[in-house]
């Protein structure tokens, strides 16, 4: 009865790749170890050398696990004022360039052993199950919690044929999340529908940016507008620059600082360059580089003075925006689409949503007159993780893990656990996934890599996992 809960956070990036499910999985495994009362595992994907040069920024590269893992330690104490106790494993995992994601190869959930599975939370369930061949996630684990971060359906809109291709993946996405997951979370309401699904957002800030709002002296503004994400069209730059382009006489004097890297910047310059309004772009940078904000002393006092007073974010491809929440923890304005993804920063008074250009103009040239509204304490700790972990204990209901009547195999396949093709649909569904996933000629059909199955020999050999005889 004394035995701590153990669990498992699978996800689908890791740092250095600053991306959402890189960082924030990160932060929810320190935070869920914090109080000592629960043994914590992060499992994040392993890319061999060829795959980290098309991922990771600045050329950084890893030899070893081991070499990474020390990179994303030293990332976290960084940012966080306490020493997190959790383990971290590694999948192998590949770089898909034309999904522009990490896909895993073979059965991450072997990296688990079979007498520690209790609890399992997928980032981004939809993702990690596409393609997973192996035991079933629900016959492994007591309680399989699935958090939702992408808005998978609108992405795939905007490609070609992307309606048809949404309403197959929406399908695809119900399919595979309800044969694995007992309980989904979905961050907003912008994200697909989900049956067992709960709205709730569980995602807190870095706690450095609620420092440096705390820290701040909100009326040295030094400049005026900026938006930072990823270089890509869908990220919300060209609504953003239709925006400008359409407003140039109303918003005259305006000056707009872009901050990202993508495959898409030499486009966004251009269009930049066309406006008679000032808008530089410039490389991605992180939210808490000194540019956004400086570090002075004043009559020897410490205080921070901000540099960019408002925050524009057009998207609504995010399902929670992090920059959105981490410029309102700064103290900033923000102005932003009145979107579900914006749900839950409705309640702070520096957020300002519009519906249409016009509203979008009046709340740019109203921002820029006014002076932000001081946080209260309990705004800012909504916006921290501590209040994201309350948030998320109180919807995934843990305790009901220990009642669950599951039936927990030891083998590693398919077959030895109690299936039986009349108990349930469920079961059935779960039984033809089996089947398919484990053709490789219907696993490229669907988008996997090719060799998926397991991972290859270079990875075993990295990850010290035995080589099949014969390979």
């Amino acid at each position: 009865m004394d035995k701590k809960r153990h669990i498992a956070i699978f996800t689908t990036a890791s740092l250095p790749w600053l991306t959402g499910t890189a960082v924030n999985p990160l932060f929810r495994a320190a935070y869920l170890a914090k109080d000592g009362d629960r043994k914590v595992t992060l499992v994040i994907p392993w890319l061999s050398l060829k795959h980290q040069k098309l991922v990771y920024p600045n050329n950084i590269t890893f030899s070893s696990p081991s070499e990474q893992e020390a990179h994303v330690r030293q990332w976290l104490e960084e940012r966080i004022p306490f020493v997190a106790h959790f383990s971290i494993c590694f999948y192998p995992g590949k770089f898909a360039v034309d999904k522009g994601s990490i896909l895993a190869a073979g059965d991450i959930s072997e990296v688990i052993p079979d007498e520690e599975a209790d609890i399992a939370i997928l980032e981004e369930p939809e993702h990690l199950t596409w393609f997973h061949h192996g035991k079933r996630w629900k016959t492994k684990f007591r309680l399989v919690i699935g958090i939702v971060h992408t808005n998978y359906l609108e992405y795939v809109k905007r490609e070609k044929h992307g309606r048809v291709k949404a309403f197959m993946l929406k399908y695809a996405n119900s399919w595979v999340v309800d044969i694995y997951c007992h309980k989904v979370i979905r961050l907003s309401a912008a994200t697909q529908d989900y049956s067992k699904s709960i709205i709730c957002n569980v995602h807190g800030v870095n706690p450095k940016f609620l420092e440096i709002g705390l820290q701040s002296r909100r009326h040295d503004f030094t400049k005026g507008t900026y938006y930072i994400g990823k270089m890509v069209w869908s990220k919300g730059y060209k609504e953003l620059l239709k925006l400008l382009r359409d407003h140039q006489k109303e918003l005259a004097g305006l000056e707009v600082d872009l901050y990202g890297s993508g495959e898409d910047s030499g486009q966004v310059q251009e269009a930049a360059k066309e406006l008679e309004l000032v808008v530089r772009v410039n490389p991605g940078r992180d939210h808490a580089d000194p540019v956004f904000h400086e570090e002075v002393y004043i009559c020897l006092i410490k205080a921070t003075l901000q540099s960019y007073k408002v925050f524009l974010n057009p998207s609504t491809t995010d399902v929670v925006c992090t920059t959105t929440a981490e410029a309102l923890a700064m103290g900033k304005i923000v102005i932003c689409a009145n979107h579900p993804s914006n749900d839950f920063f409705k309640q702070f008074p520096n957020c300002r949503t519009y519906d249409n250009s016009n509203e979008f103009v009046t709340a740019a040239r109203k921002a820029l007159t006014e002076q932000p509204a001081e946080l209260t304490d309990a705004q800012r700790h909504a916006l921290s993780w501590e209040a994201a972990t309350e948030r998320f204990l109180r919807v995934a209901e843990l305790d009901q893990a220990s009642a669950m009547k599951l039936e927990k195999g030891t083998s590693k396949n398919f077959a030895s656990t109690s299936f039986n093709l009349g108990k349930n649909m469920e079961d059935a569904s779960a039984y033809l996934h089996y089947v398919v996933s484990g053709l490789e000629v219907s696993r490229r059909a669907f988008g996997a890599f090719p060799g998926s199955l397991q991972p290859d020999k270079e990875q075993r050999q990295e990850l010290g996992l035995a080589i099949p005889a014969g390979k």
